[in-house]
């Protein structure tokens, strides 16, 4: 099932999901509400507007704000982009067989927080000194995103200490033996990012028999949103000149398109789901793709990005990623930090088996 690339990487096979933190009850994220609730919003919780007839109507202005924040974003977060490609469309549930995916979707949170310019790493130059991983992240934008699990880890974030990316994604998939720290541990995400997809169109719920009990299934609704992430994913693994084109899920004016579609590649082989987008590839296609793959998450999980591909092994697949990567670098000097969080959140994708 496993082979080893001189990398040091290890290939994965087959998609799904294993039972972990996300199956836990919904009743059961107490344990982080009193470090959320020290977190003000800085707007009211109620304004009021003069209407045509002089009555006054109420409204929240975190509404609007988190409209405006929507209309900037794709219509779907990396978290829900990769538990897309891993559901199965007609049944509607990920396979039970994935111990990954858990671990690789609260990394995705680090890294959509990263994206939006919520986080970044702290500017200390004595970071230098560690590992990419072990480097300690700080909350630089604390307004609200609309996207119920990237708020709630901002809100921790800002309210706790401050930690290392691996920290943090450990602490959210549960990985601690410290119970003082157990709150930190972000439940349901899977289920609650399922039913963001039902509120956006792309699922629908329905009720599964598993022989001695019922289970809420999510089968895809919308075939188009999915087949839009594996073309995407498919291009960047398969074509020599890569362009992405500009759509509702990665609109033109997006910073960072290219990017995020590399973060998106990476974060679906950590959560061993890429595979369900190269199904219509043959064999030697496919395993191409894997290793282009590979290649990616090497330079992509360093700092500085080295600007070249690690080795030949592709052939000229991906020729201009480099040069189009380094652009929207150098057009986002002043956020740099927010990119080496990117970074470094590869690099914990690159030992994903060894922390499992």
């Amino acid at each position: 099932m496993a082979s080893t690339t001189t990398s040091g990487l290890t290939r994965r096979r087959g998609g799904g999901g294993g039972p972990d933190g996300d199956s836990s009850a919904s009743n059961g994220m107490g344990g982080r509400s009193s470090s959320s609730n020290n977190i003000k919003d800085s707007q009211p919780e109620t304004s009021y507007e003069s209407s045509e007839n002089g009555h006054k109507i109420a409204f929240d202005p975190r509404d609007i704000s988190e409209s405006a924040e929507r209309s900037k974003q794709p219509k779907l977060t990396l978290m829900e982009e990769v538990l897309l490609l891993g559901l199965k469309d007609k049944q509607g549930y990920l396979s039970f067989w994935n111990d990954n995916i858990s671990y690789a979707l609260r990394g995705c949170i680090v890294l959509e927080l990263a994206f939006r310019g919520r986080i970044s790493m702290q500017n200390d130059a004595a970071r230098r000194r560690l590992p990419l991983a072990d480097r300690t992240i700080e909350v630089i934008d604390d307004t609200l995103t609309g996207e119920v699990l990237l708020d709630e880890a901002l809100k921790m974030m800002k309210s706790s200490e401050k930690m290392s990316v691996s920290s943090w994604i450990d602490l959210m998939s549960g990985e601690t033996w410290n119970l003082m720290k157990i709150g930190y541990q972000l439940k349901q995400v899977r289920e609650r990012l399922a039913k963001g997809l039902v509120d956006k169109g792309i699922l629908r719920t329905e009720k599964r028999n598993f022989l001695l009990f019922d289970m809420a299934t999510h089968p895809v609704a919308d075939g188009g949103a999915k087949e839009e992430i594996r073309r995407r994913v498919r291009t960047v693994l398969t074509q020599r000149t890569v362009v992405i084109n500009g759509s509702q899920f990665l609109p033109e004016a997006l910073e960072f398109r290219y990017l995020r579609t590399i973060a998106l590649v990476c974060a679906a082989y950590a959560a061993n789901v890429l595979e369900n987008a190269l199904s219509t590839l043959g064999h030697e296609a496919r395993e191409r793709a894997f290793t282009q793959t590979e290649e990616l998450l090497i330079e992509y999980s360093q700092w500085p990005f080295p600007g070249k591909k690690a080795t030949a092994a592709t052939g000229n697949v991906g020729e201009n990623l480099p040069g189009v990567i380094a652009e929207e670098v150098n057009k986002a000097k002043p956020k740099e930090l927010q990119l080496e969080v990117v970074a470094a959140c590869l690099s914990v994708f690159t030992r994903l088996d060894s922390i499992l």
